[in-house]
């Protein structure tokens, strides 16, 4: 057997959620899959561990109901399976219904239609991406996505990295006007699988931003174009078992300890309790430490 972990996402309208989970949890626990799924009016949006031919078999089964049909999936390497064959990479299954399947905390804002999301930015495929780059040159912005701590171990080149705890708090920043500048220029969002960026790309559309573009499939596509050979540097925060993956032996390795400053991508929890960051602390610093919000005020 072999593991493998799924990202999975479509955004396409849902007349009863609750009824999609019922059959999303009965046929995960058939399969034997972990992980974590969340449904909506707008959607679903799941990753599952487990074995590639079950996992196979969910994707097919999954894309046989129509608004599923064009559903955006995506593989990674699994870290292994225990000896029931399960994912070791999670620790159970939970799948759920939520008023969002990417927490904006905005789900008025977000209009969506048989064809996804209504008013995103323009896909942008890999190739395309470094076309943009190629004809329009320091005139383009990478936005990410992601909450700042994971871009602490990989970003694209110069990425503003908005000071972000939660994807929550992006409609917050956005209002706050530091980015109005960039309103007149070519902006190009990105995530971790495409997700954060399709409702990222329609809240910026909405405010002002004329030109914006999302990376589409994120930076797990971006990354099975390129490797390590394009305009991403280091490592993916991944919210499983794994941490962190990269895409090739030759990743740089651009994180660095918050205790001593060496070079690292390991992740851990920030040491105070109240807090719920994570923070780069290499193997020989052990394994707590403040993050770097509490280290500075210290």
């Amino acid at each position: 057997m072999l593991a493998k972990i799924l990202l999975f996402y479509v955004f396409t309208p849902l007349a009863d959620p609750h009824a999609i989970r019922m059959w999303q949890r009965d046929l995960s626990e058939l399969l034997g899959l972990r992980g974590r799924i969340l449904i909506s009016e707008h959607g679903i949006n799941g990753t599952l561990g487990g074995d590639i031919d079950a996992l196979k078999r969910y994707v097919r089964k999954t894309k046989q109901y129509a608004p599923f049909a064009k559903i955006d999936v995506k593989w990674s390497p699994g870290t292994g399976l225990d000896d029931d064959g399960r994912s070791v990479d999670f620790p159970r299954l939970t799948v759920k219904v939520r008023d969002e399947i990417v927490s904006f905390g905005a789900p008025d804002e977000l209009r969506v239609d048989e064809n996804g999301v209504v008013g995103g930015g323009v896909h942008l495929g890999p190739g395309e991406l470094h076309r943009l780059v190629a004809e329009r040159g320091d005139e383009v912005t990478f936005f990410d996505g992601r909450n700042d701590f994971e871009a602490e171990i990989g970003r694209f080149k110069d990425a503003i990295v908005p000071a972000v705890e939660t994807t929550r708090d992006f409609v917050d920043e956005l209002d706050s006007g530091r980015y109005d500048h960039l309103k007149d220029t070519p902006v190009v969002t990105y995530c971790t699988g495409g997700i954060r960026c399709e409702v990222l790309s329609s809240l910026m559309v909405s405010r002002g931003f004329r030109e914006v573009y999302q990376l589409d499939g994120g930076i797990v596509r971006y990354g099975e174009t390129f490797g390590n050979t394009g305009l991403w540097e280091g490592s993916l925060y991944v919210f499983d078992g794994r941490e962190a993956t990269t895409f090739g032996d030759d990743a740089a390795v651009i994180g660095r300890c918050g205790s001593c400053g060496a070079p690292s991508d390991r992740m851990v929890n920030c040491a105070d309790d109240d807090c719920r960051r994570r923070t780069v602390l290499c193997d020989a610093c052990g394994e707590r430490a403040v993050c770097r919000a509490h280290a500075a005020a210290a």
